[in-house]
């Protein structure tokens, strides 16, 4: 507990008082004192949205362009003539019925679960399973699709689910903090590219209020950026 005080206190001491440009804020993250393992660079949106109107609750999926740093573990409910598809497109397990009965019996080796729109009926079961984990495919999510394999190979390569909390914040990893700060910061782009493309149009006044960055384990800071304009 004494290390992690110190840690803290170190830290605290050089957080940027105020917001900076991306590659600034990616370099002063980089700064903060750590643990040893590869830490990942968090980001958060505070967004103008109240999530109580379904046209505001947003949720989505984007694959950045220089990745996460991390694979994903993605199993694939689809027709039999996709299966061998899917699994060399890096699915851990593919498959109908018998990957129901498979993750009835207690198998939860996997992070995603991927369908195409024709197998919902029939993992519809798994739904008090998977639901509270948050693993049930979506249309929204972009795990729910007629191109099963195009959609294993996005998340077994990293591919991030998003969704907006009830406080109106949005949160993603943006890779590892052992990227070139060029990477880190095109996945920043790119990310909030994203959510701001995806303004719902009754939003009134400003949609991004705040950027904040982070490591697994740093204090955040703040960037400065265009988004916060509008």
């Amino acid at each position: 507990m004494a290390t992690m005080n110190t840690r803290a206190k170190a830290n605290a001491e050089i957080v940027p008082d105020k917001p900076l440009p991306v590659l600034e804020a990616i370099a002063a993250v980089k700064k903060f004192k750590g643990p040893k393992f590869d830490q990942s660079l968090n980001i958060c949106l505070h967004l103008g949205i109240d999530t109580k109107h379904a046209d505001q609750a947003l949720r989505g999926s984007v694959a950045l362009p220089k990745g996460i740093g991390k694979s994903k573990r993605v199993v694939a409910f689809c027709p039999e003539d996709v299966v061998e598809a899917a699994m060399e497109a890096g699915a851990v397990e593919a498959g109908g019925k018998d990957l129901v009965e498979k993750i009835e019996k207690g198998w939860s080796g996997f992070d995603v679960v991927v369908a195409s729109p024709d197998m919902m009926r029939i993992i519809s079961k798994l739904g008090r399973m998977l639901g509270p984990k948050g693993l049930m495919p979506s249309p929204k999510a972009g795990t729910v699709t007629p191109n099963v394999p195009q959609a294993v190979k996005e998340y077994a390569a990293g591919k991030l689910e998003y969704r907006a909390d009830k406080g109106g914040n949005i949160h993603g990893v943006l890779g590892k903090l052992s990227f070139p700060d060029d990477d880190l910061a095109e996945n920043f782009e790119h990310f909030v590219g994203t959510i701001v493309k995806i303004r719902p149009s009754t939003v009134k006044g400003k949609y991004v209020n705040k950027i904040t960055i982070s490591g697994t384990m740093t204090p955040g800071v703040q960037v400065k950026h265009e988004a916060l304009a509008d």
